[in-house]
């Protein structure tokens, strides 16, 4: 195993690491593997909850006032009545702790469990993954999971290769090749030699950069670089690669992939902060009614209770000194009140909070409309706590891939010689028919290479190749011959391995129209067409990469020598010949059709070359390979004189499957004034055409920011440039007046209707701004009539713009005040590469990138890292206070999730690390709609209900002890039954309230979604806030009164028709409760809009709970009242007082409640209103949705997204991804380039990006390690488009100096 040296000083910033050499490693104390994100053990699981618990204001609260309750001399009431719910609260919510708790030991068993081949002794022996230590040498195999991050030594590819994914790392699906140093491969497979391997790894020290590593090898007196390019870190799954070797250098905690989990935060939802805020108020307003009425109990006893010692004598404690005495007992009975009044706050308001939280979860996991049937998986509410939260998110934080996409790419339809295919159209009417699943595909069967898989729906094509249609022909064989993939036999059965899906897909679609790849040489290729081969000599593969956007391929069969060249379509047509004019005006509108469709797009083309002019740029080519000044520019120079005058052949558009539902889940989320940002490792084109796709981007936008500034100041000024464009924008747009929004009940037209339009170009009352400098701004009349201003129902309708096609009537009109306008930015998107959102985020710029991306519609960021995906998250929640809901599928969406006060984890192909870690799960993105829209939306309605009507209740109960201390000398003597007392929350009041938290809704789950504004009140938390709680207060301050001063007065002196005395206390008492009770029902079956069994069963029979168990108390436990309430109904004198109370009390009620529905109704109150009196159904256009269908549009924008990686085409022509090479075989010059910086080129797409990895999955194979295309899940109908779209929309970007017109 070699000499062990002496241990070396470690520095603070470097790491060192010695191969098979435990001892030496053993000195750092370094992590080991053993993952924990648990939170208790068995023996610290009491004491550290308890701690946790206690730490809730309103649980310390509790827990003093039990205390107090002990004391006898202060307490006149059982503390039974506060330990039984203050334990109940503490057992349930430990339960609940220890279920969450047990799944996160499961969960880190499972990963800790692992197996994982270790080097011992010379011999490989399975071990378990928290068994792994540093400087341990170990095994993978192919589709295996790295266990920690290694330094790779040895595979089984040539020189050295090896293929990774690392879509739990960074959401990338595409294959990344990693390579060995040349000077390690030596030791093969061979575990001597392995185990006698001691280099010396000299490295950083732990940390969260993915795509950054720095360090040195030492081995055999020689010292080795060590860059990113031959790490493999924990979370990667190895691919195509049969095996390799590796030796750990992080490990546990110290993995990149933990460095970016993020920490696990305790999340608690705005209405719990909101109720400590309100606890420690009506703590201080009863500590001061404490004050008060101690002052006045010391008041009253010097002058007059001194005098009644003889029926009231004071205890032995209290000083006979009137002075004294009068002050000792005031002292005690300021603790005495803090008891009696404690119910303003019972601790069964938590009990109720969890008990409705508990059955919200369940409703949401019995929903079967969130239930998917592929998968067999329903939504799942994996915490209790956060219902409510889900109906007041502000930000939503989407991952891309696998999140919004399926991951599989189709190859969708094609423009061929300046015709489309793809489209079936109905041949009687002539109309594009929808693509479904019903449809028949195209049989091709007759072709022996055909893929089952392969769909395509348009005839005419693969008629036109069958009919040898010169076009269709060539179209097809560059698709076979032009790109980077490597064929593979798999059991006699043909399979490509495709370093990108994009290659993938149009290969495959070569393959089923006839035209098969079926094997590559380093020089030469090899295609099947209609079973005749063709073989080509592969002179030069010109690579791919974000610069050049393009790739091409130069061949030659017989004397005949081509080019062909595909990518974007901005590149490829710069250099096409000038002949093509009229193919190319005839093309570029079935590319602007394409990417109106989302479609991602590739044109193609051709060149025919000269031999004497293709040897002499060959010699060139070569000089230019070997350069040792300006090398790249050269060979950018001898590939652009290449890639010119070149025929154009056609289009190629490619799907990358939505998820089913996604255009129009996103547009009703926006409608509902969400805004929605997507956080992707992907690259920028392919992020921006997901963005078309999904329709979080649209033509109509007036321009798209790109930010991809490298440094501090590039980036300040994009930013400071696109501030400037928002500014003259808003500067030189009239001003729309309040808008209104129209629910016309009757369902008529109105004299007003001509004067509305579609949604986006809302009417607009003509105004004059000021001039505008070289500006034209295109403007729309706003509608200035009938302006009103809403007295501030809650949740109200917002402005004009929220449906397209409303009918407007002059019935229920309602608006909103200047001031609740909600902020519709329509006119901008910003996308933000991963290097210059670490400049976004430093302090020096977050408040000028924060000031820009909240004007903005929709925010993209894309290739960032989950820890920067965290650190937005971070970034809203802080500077804009607002709600966030994070929502992926993979471990590198996991530190988001946490981050986010709501985090959503979909059920996907990338495992579920996202779902373990996140507070709701679901199948579908899709599904986010209804979970907010309905459930968040239900469950936030009905907590605020119930808090409004529980304080209202607690303070009409409690505040009669304070009008009645005013009569029995302020000394804490309850006005009720001790009895009543303690079960009033429990028996009396808490079902019904229960009843209306759990079940109530004020319009049906289809009309949630449908109109979407009503999500709008939770999100400015409208229905319960501090204003509602003070009504609710003085609500139950004014119902106290009227319940205590009616009946005292009547029974005061009081005598019954048969000469009894009622003026004695028990009577009032009982009365008083007993209207109170009756008043609690009538308040209750008002509040409740939804009627269900149990709302009936727990309202109604809770009325006769009170009756039959104050009867059982009195009469059978021969209770202290007993006959108080019975001698009292026998008299008119209880009914009158009854009748009149309850009149008193609700008539104000109801009044202010007829008066808000009929003056300013809400949104809801129309949609009931509307339901009610309508005969016929509502029709499904009352509600601007995104239709399902893909409807043709136009787009001037570029719809290119190529998935591609440079270098594949140099490790094929170098030969060194070739398993076995020919004999004869030479080595040419220059091929591929370096990575170049980005430039600056014309076209929408704005700015390039930095060249770095794709993001979409390849295909894969277990048993070989080659790709499998077959084994793709496949969703049904992934793609969808607003069709609502003006074909004649122009939104061409232009910098701010330039701005001519600005389509608003």
């Amino acid at each position: 195993m070699g000499t062990k040296t002496q241990p070396q000083p470690q520095k603070e910033n470097e790491r060192r690491i010695r191969a098979n050499d435990r001892e030496f490693n053993a000195q750092f104390k370094y992590a080991d593997n053993f993952i924990k994100t648990s939170k208790y053990t068995l023996l610290t699981f009491l004491p550290f909850n308890l701690l946790e618990q206690f730490q809730r204001l309103a649980n310390f609260y509790f827990l003093c006032l039990l205390v107090l309750q002990l004391i006898p001399a202060i307490s006149s009431l059982t503390p039974v009545t506060t330990a039984i719910p203050l334990i109940g609260v503490l057992t349930l919510t430990a339960v609940k702790d220890a279920y969450d708790d047990i799944q996160r030991h499961l969960s880190d068993s499972q990963v800790n469990n692992r197996r994982s081949k270790t080097l011992r002794n010379g011999q490989l022996v399975d071990a378990k993954w928290s068994g792994v230590q540093v400087g341990d040498v170990i095994r993978l195999e192919n589709n295996q999971f790295v266990a920690a991050d290694i330094l790779l030594l040895t595979t089984s590819e040539p020189n050295g290769l090896c293929f990774i994914e690392t879509a739990e790392l960074d959401g990338e699906t595409n294959l990344k090749c990693k390579q060995c140093l040349p000077e390690i491969t030596e030791l093969g497979q061979r575990h001597d030699l392995l185990w006698n391997f001691n280099g010396e790894i000299i490295c950083e020290r732990p940390n969260n950069l993915l795509n950054k590593f720095e360090g040195t090898l030492i081995w055999r007196n020689q010292r080795y670089a060590l860059d990113n390019e031959k790490i493999l870190l924990r979370g990667c799954v190895l691919r195509n690669t049969q095996w390799c070797y590796g030796v750990v250098i992080f490990a546990g905690k110290d993995t990149k992939l933990m460095q970016n989990s993020g920490k696990t935060q305790f999340k608690s939802t705005g209405v719990d902060r909101l109720l400590n805020f309100i606890i420690i108020g009506i703590v201080l307003f009863l500590l001061s009614i404490c004050a008060f009425f101690t002052l006045a109990c010391a008041i009253w006893e010097s002058f007059i209770g001194q005098h009644f010692q003889v029926y009231l004598p004071w205890e032995n404690i209290i000083p006979k000194n009137v002075a004294q005495g009068s002050t000792v007992i005031g002292l005690l009975v300021f603790f005495s009140y803090a008891i009696v009044l404690n119910t303003v706050v019972p601790i069964s308001l938590y009990v109720s909070v969890e008990v409705i939280r508990f059955a919200q979860s369940f409703l949401i996991n019995w929903d079967e409309e969130m239930y998917y049937e592929q998968s067999k998986t329903h939504a799942k509410a994996r915490t209790t706590t956060l219902n409510e939260e889900l109906g007041q998110i502000q930000y939503i934080f989407s991952d891309k891939t696998g999140t919004l996409t399926q991951n599989i790419m189709t190859f969708n339809k094609c423009s061929i010689n300046g015709r489309t295919y793809g489209d079936v159209f109905d041949l009687r009417t002539g109309e594009v028919i929808e693509v479904t699943d019903a449809l028949e595909p195209v049989d091709f069967s007759a072709n022996p290479e055909f893929e089952p898989d392969f769909r395509w729906y348009d005839r005419t094509l693969l008629d036109a190749v069958r009919s040898d249609e010169e076009h269709a022909q060539n179209f097809f064989r560059l698709l076979a011959l032009c790109h980077t993939v490597m064929p593979e036999y798999v059991e006699g059965h043909l399979e490509y391995q495709a370093q990108s899906p994009d290659e993938a897909a149009l290969v495959s679609a070569a393959r089923n129209f006839g035209f098969v790849f079926r094997s590559r040489t380093p020089n030469s290729i090899t295609i099947e067409v209609k079973g005749n081969r063709e073989e080509y000599e592969l002179l030069n593969i010109i690579d791919f990469n974000n610069v050049r956007k393009r790739m091409s391929v130069i061949l030659r069969r017989g004397d005949d020598i081509f080019l062909y060249c595909k990518g974007a379509d901005n590149v490829i047509y710069d250099r096409l010949s000038s002949s093509q004019n009229d193919i190319k005006t005839r093309t570029q509108d079935h590319l602007n059709k394409f990417a109106g469709e989302g479609l991602r797009t590739l044109v193609l083309a051709e060149r025919h070359l000269d031999e004497a002019y293709y040897m002499d740029w060959s010699q060139r080519q070569q000089v230019a390979a070997v350069s040792l000044d300006a090398r790249e520019e050269k060979l950018n120079a001898m590939y652009e004189e290449i890639e010119t005058e070149l025929i154009l052949v056609g289009v190629t558009a490619i799907e990358d499957k939505l998820q089913d539902g996604v255009p129009q889940t996103i547009a009703n989320l926006q409608m509902a004034g969400l805004k929605i940002w997507v956080l992707t490792g992907d690259k920028q084109e392919t992020a921006i055409n997901i963005g078309y796709s999904c329709q979080l981007l649209t033509d109509e936008l007036a321009d798209v920011f790109i930010v991809d500034g490298s440094s501090l100041e590039e980036v300040n000024k994009q930013l400071r440039e696109f501030r400037e464009s928002v500014r003259i924008l808003n500067r030189f747009r009239p001003t729309p007046l309040e808008p209104a929004v129209n629910l016309n009940i009757n369902g008529g037209n109105s004299a007003d209707r001509n004067s509305s339009v579609m949604y986006g170009s809302g009417l607009r009352t003509q105004t004059s701004p000021p001039p505008a400098p070289a500006i034209s701004v295109v403007t729309f009349r706003w509608d200035d009539d009938k302006i009103k201003h809403n007295k501030g129902e809650p949740d109200s309708a917002e402005c004009n713009e929220l449906y397209d096609n409303l009918e407007k009537g002059e019935e229920g009109a309602t608006t909103l005040r200047p001031d609740e306008i909600i902020e519709e930015n329509t006119g901008f998107a910003i996308v933000v590469n991963g290097h210059s959102l670490v400049h976004c985020l430093s302090p020096e710029l977050e408040s000028k990138f924060l000031d820009v991306a909240s004007q903005c519609k929709a925010v993209i960021c894309c290739r960032v890292t989950p820890l920067q995906k965290a650190l937005v998250v971070e970034l809203i929640k802080r500077a804009k206070n607002a709600v966030t809901l994070a929502i992926g599928d993979g471990a590198n969406d996991v530190s988001m999730i946490k981050a986010a006060h709501i985090g959503v984890g979909i059920s996907g192909q990338e495992g579920l690390q996202a779902v373990l870690a996140s507070d709701y799960s679901i199948a579908q993105f899709r599904y986010l709609e209804r979970l907010l829209l309905v459930h968040g939306r239900w469950s936030y309605y009905r907590m605020c209900k119930f808090l409004r009507y529980f304080f209202y209740k607690n303070f009409a109960f409690t505040l009669c002890h304070c009008w009645y201390s005013f009569f029995c000398g302020f000394s804490a003597q309850t006005v009720f039954d001790p009895m009543f007392i303690s079960v009033y929350n429990l028996f009396y009041t808490s079902l019904p309230v229960l009843a209306l938290g759990v079940f109530e809704q004020d319009v049906s789950d289809k009309h949630s979604i449908e109109y979407p504004k009503l999500y709008t009140p939770g999100m400015k938390s409208q229905l319960f806030n501090t204003r509602e709680f003070v009504y609710s207060v003085l609500h139950g301050a004014f119902s106290s009164l009227i319940l205590f001063l009616i009946p005292y007065g009547t029974y005061k002196d009081g005598i019954s028709p048969n000469g009894l005395i009622l003026s004695d206390h028990m009577t009032l008492g009982a009365v008083v409760a007993t209207i109170l009770i009756i008043d609690n029902t009538a308040q209750i079956a008002l509040y409740t809009s939804y009627w269900t069994i149990f709302n009936h069963i727990t309202i109604w029979g809770s009325l006769v709970c009170f009756f039959v168990l104050d009867y059982f108390y009195n009469y059978v436990f021969g209770g202290p009242y007993v006959g108080s309430l019975a001698m009292a109904m026998k008299d008119l004198t209880f009914w009158a007082t009854t009748v009149i109370t309850v009149i008193v009390i609700m008539a104000p009620v109801l009044a202010y409640k007829f008066y808000l529905i009929d003056v300013h109704p809400s949104l809801a109150d129309k949609i009931r209103l509307k339901c009610r009196v309508s005969t016929r159904s509502r029709q499904s256009n009352m509600v601007m949705r995104t239709p399902s269908a893909r409807k043709a549009r136009r787009s001037l924008r570029s719809g290119y997204a190529f998935a591609h990686q440079e270098g594949f085409g140099r490790l094929i022509t170098s030969g060194k991804i070739m398993r076995k090479l020919p004999q004869e075989f030479a080595f040419p010059l220059g091929l591929g380039s370096k990575k170049l910086q980005p430039q600056t080129t014309d076209g929408n797409e704005g700015k390039n990006s930095q060249n770095n990895n794709n993001s979409t999955r390849s295909n894969k194979n277990s048993s070989t390690g080659y790709l499998n295309d077959t084994d793709a899940e496949s969703a049904a109908g992934g793609g969808g488009s607003n069709g609502a779209h003006n074909e004649e929309d122009v939104s061409p970007r232009a910098p701010c100096q330039d701005l001519d017109t600005i389509n608003l």
